[in-house]
Formats: structure tokens, C-alpha cells, sequence
């Protein structure tokens, strides 16, 4: 039911079942790096491990819907039309917006992953790995796939005469 809920919450904000489905595409980009993560700090699947594919999922779709919502704006609002060169400018207008919430986002993370060897952290110290390694590569996926995914089967129509 709390999926479903997301869907329409995500459908709502996109306004295009098409592109909604484009959107939830960036959840592999972030299962990649969350489990890449895993391997490499040689972590359990716990609690905490599921809590941070749950928190990185939601980080995620944010910047893919932060990414969408701008391509929207630039197409329908400002009528540019819906080219590869509209693609690229949306990417470079969105780049800081989207680099700062996961740069900040990991900040907080590193100290929880990088000294999870106290008592008390041992579920944290997984959850924080998954969530900087997932932010890792979903934000360059989503910059750099993206967009061309978006390209190619995406829709954006102009409201402009």
C-alpha cells in the first residue's frame, strides 16, 4: 500500500506516467553503487543495510524527479523545445542542486560508516555505506544516463503556442 502510495505520489509530481516510469529507471543506478558498497566493506544484510536501500531509493527518485520536473519547466513553461541541447542544459542547470544533496547527504554519512567499529553502531555503519555508495553512482547515472534515456523515450509537450 506505502508503494502504491509512492507511485502516485511520484505520478503526480511528474505528470506522465511515461516519464514516472523513466524516473523509477534510477533506482538500479543506485542499487549498483548500494551493493557495490556492501561487497567492499564485506557487510550483512541487516536492518540497518535494508534502511539505507529505503533512504538511498528515496534520495534518488528525489533527484530523478528534481531532474524531470526541470525538463517539464524548461519545455512546457518556458517553450524550449524538447532536443538534446534542452537535455543537456536542463542536466547543467540541475547539476548543483543535485550534486549538493548527495555531497551533503555522504558528509553526514562518512563519519556513521568510517567508525561503525564502536558499540552501538553496528547496524549503522552498513546503512551509511549503502547510502554513500548508491548516492555515488546514482547521481552520476542519473546526470549522465539520464538524460538520454529521457531523450529517447521520454515526453515533454509545449504548453506555448
Amino acid at each position: 500500500m506505502a508503494g502504491a502510495g509512492v507511485l502516485i505520489f511520484i505520478y503526480i509530481a511528474i505528470g506522465s506516467l511515461r516519464n514516472t516510469v523513466l524516473a523509477l529507471a534510477n533506482l538500479p543506478f543506485a542499487l549498483v553503487g548500494g551493493v557495490a558498497a556492501v561487497v567492499l566493506t564485506d557487510a550483512t544484510l541487516s536492518v540497518g543495510s535494508i534502511v539505507g536501500f529505503v533512504t538511498l531509493f528515496g534520495i534518488t527518485v528525489r533527484n530523478s524527479i528534481m531532474l524531470l520536473s526541470h525538463y517539464r519547466y524548461l519545455v512546457e513553461v518556458e517553450g524550449q523545445p524538447w532536443t538534446k541541447e534542452t537535455a543537456i542544459l536542463g542536466a547543467q542547470e540541475r547539476l548543483p542542486s543535485i550534486l549538493m544533496t548527495a555531497l551533503v547527504t555522504a558528509l553526514a554519512m562518512f563519519p556513521i560508516a568510517f567508525d561503525s567499529d564502536n558499540p552501538g553502531r553496528e547496524i549503522m555503519g552498513p546503512m551509511a555505506a549503502i547510502i554513500i555508495g548508491g548516492l555515488a553512482s546514482s547521481t552520476l547515472l542519473n546526470l549522465l544516463l539520464l538524460p538520454g534515456m529521457l531523450l529517447r523515450y521520454g515526453q515533454f509537450n509545449s504548453c506555448k503556442q
